[in-house]
């Protein structure tokens, strides 16, 4: 559940900072506009992530004794880099850029939300670093129980974080354009504030045209990764049982959907394009891709749910390219200026769908991630069944339904104030504030030495 905000933060702290240079550089009232009303939305969604991250991290020593105290020497010095280099980073200039407006220059404030999203894009570099060690653990030897670092850069740049940074950052900043590109589609759709939001949209689908098809290219660049690294969770997310078929030649086929049967070791049914995840994985017609077959039965994970949640997080990425191209094609036409906007009605649907989708794709992506590690929560070093803690069945679902109420709370009053901030719309009237603006002067002194001095406050 916590993935779902910082993604958020990180995509649309990048967008403020466009919005608010635009407004600095063009002194053009519009970009204020916006950069105001979507910070509201960037404040909400902060809070739920701040919520939810100490809570999961509640969760680590809670759920996860073990594996918390085996890996405290690499785990536990990754989350306090974050904290220091990012959390606390970002805390102070957060102040800055909400509550600034008027009691900073111009130029001040814009160096806040710079911070602000420097910050966040840090603190994603670190969390990443920190899943993705366990992805791909090296730099390291666990001995006493123990995780001890041999080498810090090999830990660090661990082979998965080195793509799946670049990989989750994206996603974040794609995320971002969506949701403002949907809520944007919404208010053309429904009438209101046609000219505010139509640049707003525009902006957005004309930057996923670049950003989609991008994240494509480093989708596939990870499954490589996956495939040197984890071949069993390659072939869990492909379905792919057996590497060789009967005759001996290497199985190449790509399953487009299937059936999977863990307990038979074979897809029940499917349906396949040949040489297609050997052109896909090895970039040839007939190169061999381990099956999971090659595996001992305890080493091998659960195939349904990463199966079908890589399916959907890949569908998604092609469907936002599509509508991001559908975007493109209307703004060459001139039908996305501020007179026509309003007629393509189909496609402002389409937008205020798809503000939703790239949500779906994270959480699929991560169900991916998590489940085709298994069985390994440090993959090839330590089991999951070795990491959690010992705790009786009851009490382990005492703690998964208190998580759970809590998560789904803050869930609830997230998207209960997202709607509520929307409804009401942008404020189109209150007066620009410029920045360095007085804050009010000191009466002069009293005569009466037992008076207290007066502090005119400012109309």
């Amino acid at each position: 559940m916590h993935i779902i905000y910082p993604p958020l933060t990180i995509g649309l702290a990048l967008l403020l900072f466009f919005t608010e240079w635009r407004w600095m550089k063009t002194d053009d009232e519009q970009w204020y506009r916006l950069t105001r009303f979507f910070e509201k939305l960037f404040i909400i969604n902060f809070g739920a992530g701040v919520a939810t991250g100490v809570t999961m991290e509640m969760a680590f020593g809670i759920l996860y004794g073990p594996f918390s105290q085996a890996a405290g020497p690499f785990f536990g010095q990754i989350l306090g880099y974050e904290t220091i280099t990012a959390f606390m980073y970002e805390a102070g200039f957060i102040g800055l850029m909400i509550f600034g407006w008027g009691k900073i220059s111009k130029k001040m404030h814009l160096f806040a939300t710079f911070n602000v999203m420097l910050s966040s894009s840090l603190s994603a570099m670190w969390i990443l670093d920190a899943n993705s060690w366990m992805q791909t653990p090296t730099g390291v030897e666990f001995k006493d129980g123990l995780f001890h670092v041999t080498n810090w850069a090999e830990a660090i740049l661990n082979p998965d974080f080195l793509v799946a940074f670049p990989h989750m950052w994206i996603a974040a900043v794609e995320l971002a354009l969506f949701f403002v590109a949907g809520v944007s589609a919404w208010y053309v759709l429904k009438g209101r504030h046609v000219a505010l939001f139509q640049r707003a949209l525009k902006y957005s689908i004309l930057a996923a045209v670049i950003v989609a098809p991008l994240q494509i290219y480093l989708g596939d660049d990870l499954g490589l990764t996956v495939k040197d690294h984890q071949p069993a969770a390659l072939a869990a997310m492909e379905g792919h049982f057996e590497t060789y078929n009967a005759d001996g030649q290497p199985n190449t086929g790509w399953h487009i959907i299937a059936w999977p049967n863990d307990a038979a070791g074979k897809n029940d049914w499917a349906i396949t394009i040949p040489y297609a995840l050997s052109l896909i994985e090895t970039h040839t017609l007939n190169g061999v891709v381990k099956g999971l077959d090659q595996f001992k039965p305890a080493e091998r994970p659960p195939v349904l749910i990463p199966f079908y949640s890589f399916r959907i997080m890949v569908a998604i990425g092609f469907a936002l390219f599509f509508v991001a191209l559908w975007g493109a094609w209307l703004a060459v036409r001139g039908r996305l200026t501020v007179e026509n906007i309003t007629r393509n009605r189909w496609f402002l649907r389409a937008l205020i769908f798809s503000a939703f989708l790239p949500y779906l794709a994270i959480w699929t992506g991560w169900w991916t991630r998590e489940i085709a590690r298994q069985p390994w929560l440090v993959y090839g070093m330590m089991t999951t069944a070795e990491g959690v803690s010992h705790m009786s069945v009851g009490e382990a679902i005492f703690w998964l339904i208190g998580f759970m109420f809590f998560e789904l709370g803050v869930w609830f009053g997230a998207w209960y104030f997202f709607a509520k901030v929307i409804r009401k719309g942008p404020d189109m009237d209150s007066p620009i504030v410029e920045g360095n603006e007085p804050l009010g002067h000191l009466e002069a002194p009293s005569h009466d030495e037992n008076a207290d001095p007066a502090y005119v406050r400012p109309a």
